[in-house]
């Protein structure tokens, strides 16, 4: 029988696959149900920058206005009335006594600011590791790619002044200089880049004439961005790298793992087919490293990577090629 344990932020895991942070792990029934069918670990619903800022300035409206998003307002304002931080806290608590697999914390944010001292209650808690999912968007004119680089760097080394726990950080691919970003963040001290957050992406209603999300669920064809980069960097890191975005079967979790993840994300799997879904992929997963004759992960992880792979310039060509010439 084949070992799927691995690790990942230096925490033991007995497989790959963890449920990443989503409404399904935002309560300690939906955590112990995803336990039972297998999951390695859990990356709890996020809390917002917004909401800590909220409780720690007691309204929104006395918060840098600059540093918040208009159209987050409403919500955090209603959000936090029913969610507040002490609430996240007990969750915290709460899951940790109910389940034995590891609960990472996950904060959404997008500046250095006073919030980033709730990490040491996130810690306190008993929270295993912490996730910061970092997302900002590079759509003003007015900053720079480097204006813009530097908040990730800076969020990390005041959220580190907090914590002894394993800290990994969620990006995006919208870099400028993506590989030499990602080793410069893997030189900071955090222990994990997850590759990659997935942005809200608007469609217009033509009928309603507003704006409306599309495509909140992610297809499999998505697995092709972090697949491209964990190859393309799992080599030239100390850092351990995750899959996020597209894993929707055993399949998936194999091809991450093949390009050098330590473990995979799902989430749109999981609204999709279930938590019964968990052990069909783990079985997928099994069967495949049995048929190929490897006991363990580690006989086959990144044997798929930049620097092992036969054609490495497969990964670096973004054009077609031969595949288009003569289409018309």
């Amino acid at each position: 029988m084949a070992d799927l344990s691995t690790t990942y932020l230096g925490l033991k895991l007995k497989n790959p696959v963890i449920a990443g942070s989503s409404g399904l792990t935002k309560n300690t029934e939906s955590i112990i149900k995803l336990e039972q069918q297998g999951i390695a670990a859990v990356v709890l619903k996020s809390l917002f920058e917004e909401q800590i800022r909220f409780e720690v300035q007691s309204a929104v409206s006395q918060a840098d206005s600059a540093a918040i998003y208009p159209e987050a307002e409403d919500y955090i304002r209603n959000y936090t009335r029913e969610n507040n931080v002490g609430a996240y806290l007990d969750l915290i608590r709460a899951v940790k006594k109910a389940v034995k697999i590891p609960v990472i914390a996950s904060i959404n944010c997008m500046t250095a600011s006073e919030w980033t001292s709730f990490a040491k209650q996130v810690q306190e808690a008993g929270a295993d590791a912490l996730e910061l999912n970092i997302f900002i968007m590079s759509s003003s004119p007015y900053k720079t790619s480097e204006q813009n680089e530097k908040t990730y760097f800076d969020i990390i080394t005041e959220v580190k002044k907090y914590l002894t726990i394993p800290l990994a950080i969620k990006i995006s691919y919208h870099f400028s200089a993506l590989a030499s970003t990602v080793q410069k963040l893997s030189w900071t001290g955090i222990q994990g880049i997850v590759m990659f957050n997935r942005f809200f992406n608007p469609d217009i209603d033509i009928e309603e004439m507003k704006v409306v999300p599309s495509n909140i669920y992610s297809t499999p064809a998505d697995i092709s961005i972090p697949l491209r980069w964990i190859a393309m960097m799992s080599g030239r890191l100390e850092i351990d790298l995750a899959a996020s975005t597209g894993v929707h079967d055993g399949k998936g979790v194999v091809k991450c793992l093949l390009a050098g993840a330590k473990a995979v994300q799902i989430c749109s799997t999981l609204y999709k087919n279930g938590f019964e879904h968990v052990p069909v992929m783990l079985e997928e997963l099994e069967k495949w490293m049995n048929r190929r004759g490897f006991k363990k992960i580690e006989d086959f992880r990144g044997r798929m990577s930049l620097n092992k792979v036969e054609n490495p310039g497969a990964y670096e060509r973004v054009q077609f090629m031969k595949h288009l010439a003569g289409i018309e």
